[in-house]
Formats: C-alpha cells, sequence, structure tokens
C-alpha cells in the first residue's frame, strides 16, 4: 500500500513522564502522530530530546503514562506483557545504533534469534535468515562473527535480524550515529531500497539533515511533540540566517 493510505500508526496525545529527584520530566508530552503505510518518516531533533523514548513507546518496548496508541491495527492499551512481546515479534523490526549482536554467534544465528520465537521449523528459520541477510547485502558473511564483521557489515546483520520476521514496521534509533560518513549513506541507501523496493514503514530518528532529507516526511521533535520540520527552531534561525 502506498504511503496515501490508512495509518499505520496512530498516536493521541502520548504522555510519558520521569522522576528526577523532586522534579517531573516530560519527554513526550501530549504527542500527536499518524504514519501511514508504506512511508519513511525522520524524526529529527538534538541528542536527549526524547526522540528515543517516542521509538520506544512506538514499539511498545515502554507503555505511555497517558493517551492512545494503535499500532497495525492494533491498540497497545490493554494489552499484557506477554501480549505485548508477541506483538513486538510480529509486527515491529528495531534498529538501534549500537548493533546488540550476540559476539559467540554467526550472522546467521543473530539473525534467526527472533525467528526462534515463532513456529517457524528450524529449515524454514535458516531460509528466512538467509534471505534476510541477502537482502542486506551479506548472503557470502552467514557464518562470520561480529568481530569478523566491519561496523557497517555488522549493522546490515542487526538490520538483517530486523526484518527476518517480515514486521509491518521498522524502528531505527540512530542507526549511522556509530558509522563512519560513507558507511552512514550506504545504511540509509539501504532504508529507502527496503522502504521503495519492499514498501517497509519506517521511522528513523536522527540528528542528521542529510540522512534525514531521505525519507519522504520529516518532523522535528520540539518540547515532547513532533512539529512540521518548516516549524522547527533550529530550521527557522537557518532560514533567518539565509534571508540576512
Amino acid at each position: 500500500m502506498s504511503e496515501n493510505g490508512t495509518p499505520v500508526i496512530r498516536a493521541k496525545g502520548l504522555v510519558k513522564r520521569y522522576r528526577k529527584g523532586s522534579e517531573e520530566i516530560r519527554p513526550v508530552n501530549g504527542l500527536d502522530l499518524d504514519v501511514r503505510e508504506g512511508e519513511l518518516l525522520a524524526i529529527r531533533g538534538p541528542s536527549g530530546c526524547g526522540k528515543s523514548t517516542l521509538l520506544h513507546l512506538l514499539g511498545a518496548l515502554d507503555r505511555p503514562d497517558e493517551g492512545s496508541l494503535e499500532v497495525a491495527g492494533v491498540s497497545l492499551g490493554g494489552l499484557s506483557e506477554r501480549e505485548l512481546c508477541s506483538f513486538r515479534n510480529s509486527h515491529v523490526g528495531f534498529v538501534f545504533q549500537l548493533f546488540h549482536l550476540i559476539p559467540v554467534l554467526s550472522a546467521l544465528e543473530n539473525v534467526e534469534l527472533p525467528l526462534r520465537l515463532t513456529r517457524l521449523s528450524p529449515a524454514r528459520r535458516r531460509e528466512q535468515a538467509e534471505l534476510a541477510l541477502s537482502l542486506v547485502g551479506l548472503k557470502d558473511r552467514l557464518s562470520h562473527r561480529p568481530n569478523e564483521l566491519s561496523g557497517g557489515q555488522q549493522q546490515r546483520v542487526a538490520i538483517a535480524r530486523a526484518i527476518a520476521t517480515d514486521p509491518k514496521i521498522l524502528l531505527a534509533d540512530e542507526p549511522t550515529g556509530d558509522l563512519d560518513e560513507r558507511t552512514g549513506c550506504e545504511i540509509i541507501e539501504l532504508f529507502t531500497a527496503l522502504h521503495r523496493d519492499h514498501q517497509k514503514t519506517i521511522v528513523m530518528v536522527t540528528h542528521d539533515v542529510e540522512k534525514a532529507g531521505r525519507a519522504t516526511r520529516q518532523l522535528y521533535f520540539h518540547e515532547g511533540r513532533l512539529v512540521p520540520i518548516e516549524s522547527a527552531p533550529a530550521f527557522n534561525r537557518a532560514a533567518a540566517g539565509a534571508a540576512r
């Protein structure tokens, strides 16, 4: 389905609170968001502003304190922890800045990990893991362990692991933040290919302006909410400078 279809993520009035001593912190504060199926959305904002907290909420790794959240047609508010775990494994793939690969496992074994939570046979699990590694350009690295791979190759393994279950949504948290510029651009190209060729819905948080520009839409995280990129403080400062 094109990105003009039904929202696959619908958040309304999300709030997440933390206590720091006597102070209440709200990294997410009344946030609304619709993400349409097949969209590649980049969420920009400075480090520490709450972008990762938002991804954790969207991916059911954490629960909001207020508001409603529907992902892939499922209302997450009433699900038990066990149901949330099952939901994540079926519908959401995560890619993080740090690769979180198991050092003693091969690339193939790392990618197979989420498939072990399914009812697939061992042969079918291996087939899907091999396909995922092939999609990210690593079909010749199946037996390599993480320390035998470059940083970019390790992130490709992490992406293969994220797509192995064929999730509806990929959530990427600064996926190029630990990579050099050239390798980071290759990873962004991989995301755009997954979006373009395999119709994956992708939400990526980043502070990198150039890489965010590859998305089909950009939003800016400001004071716990999402605003159009044209309304972002950083955008307005840059525009004001250019106008002088």
